[in-house]
């Protein structure tokens, strides 16, 4: 995995250049986005205030991935021409169905979402596209397609479908070694759903979830960095035992290659968030 930013993303609308600009002092990666969060009648606006971030030299292409709409879109074609014009290299694919969705965006480095059903089907084909980079998934347009009207039950706990699909998108992100993107939460006030949603994708092994509103940054960024005890214990076991020690012990506990790899991950991602 080449490239493995910051675990706290955000969306922003492309049709919001200030807010960009503002998303940019505070999240890891900032979700330009041109699909769902753009009305109809502002894509062209949207567009041209692409074209007009990268010609005043605002456009931060290391920290910023552009959303363009999905391939069935209509709106697909005029995405896809501002990215190859103004040169871009790094975009999120909406509603990605097949391999060959992300394999037509030749020389681009390819952050596919997972949002609906045919998606879901082919999610082990899609991460394994060589231009692939990250592989997120969504739990509402999901559910949409489904024909359902609910992703979450009363308590803020996820249905069934979408504990497999966050499951199956989770499994083939690793199988492939793509980044690994958690779904937004929708309930911007519920800090503390947040955070335990985000305890639990940096404990099961997701890189990153994105933000809908700023808010929820340090919240992410918080829930994805390993406390001072988990580093300071994670560290002591490396420099006691080493990375390749077989079978040994530590502290009268049992240490293998298994654990060796939960210390060396707790102190990467105490690398990426800072800590």
């Amino acid at each position: 995995m080449s490239w493995l930013p910051g675990p706290a993303w955000l969306f922003c609308p492309a049709d919001r250049p200030d807010r960009y600009l503002k998303a940019l002092t505070v999240a890891d990666i900032v979700v330009l986005d041109l699909e769902d969060a753009v009305a109809g009648s502002s894509k062209e606006l949207a567009r041209e205030h692409v074209r007009q971030l990268v010609a005043a030299g605002s456009y931060d292409r290391d920290r910023t991935v552009l959303r363009i709409n999905g391939t069935a879109s209509g709106e697909f074609a005029a995405d896809l021409d501002v990215v190859r014009t103004l040169g871009l290299t790094r975009v999120m694919l909406a509603k990605a169905e097949r391999a060959s969705d992300v394999e037509s965006l030749e020389g681009l480095e390819v952050v596919a979402l997972i949002e609906t059903p045919a998606g879901v089907v082919a999610v082990e084909d899609i991460a394994a596209a060589t231009n692939v980079v990250a592989i997120m998934w969504g739990a509402d347009d999901l559910v949409a397609g489904l024909g359902g009207t609910s992703s979450r039950f009363a308590d803020g706990s996820y249905r069934d479908y979408a504990r497999y699909t966050r499951s199956r998108c989770l499994i083939a992100a690793k199988v492939y070694d793509r980044i690994a993107i958690d779904a937004v939460y929708m309930d911007i006030p519920d800090t503390a759903g947040l955070a335990l949603q985000c305890q639990d994708a940096a404990a099961v092994g997701f890189d990153v979830t994105c933000a809908i509103h700023p808010s929820q940054i340090e919240v992410i960024r918080t829930a994805f960095t390993p406390t001072a005890e988990e580093i300071e214990s994670a560290q002591h076991l490396i420099d006691s035992v080493g990375t390749d020690p077989g079978v040994t012990t530590h502290l009268d506990r049992m240490v293998d290659g298994p654990i060796i790899v939960h210390a060396l991950r707790v102190l990467r991602r105490a690398g990426r968030t800072g800590a």
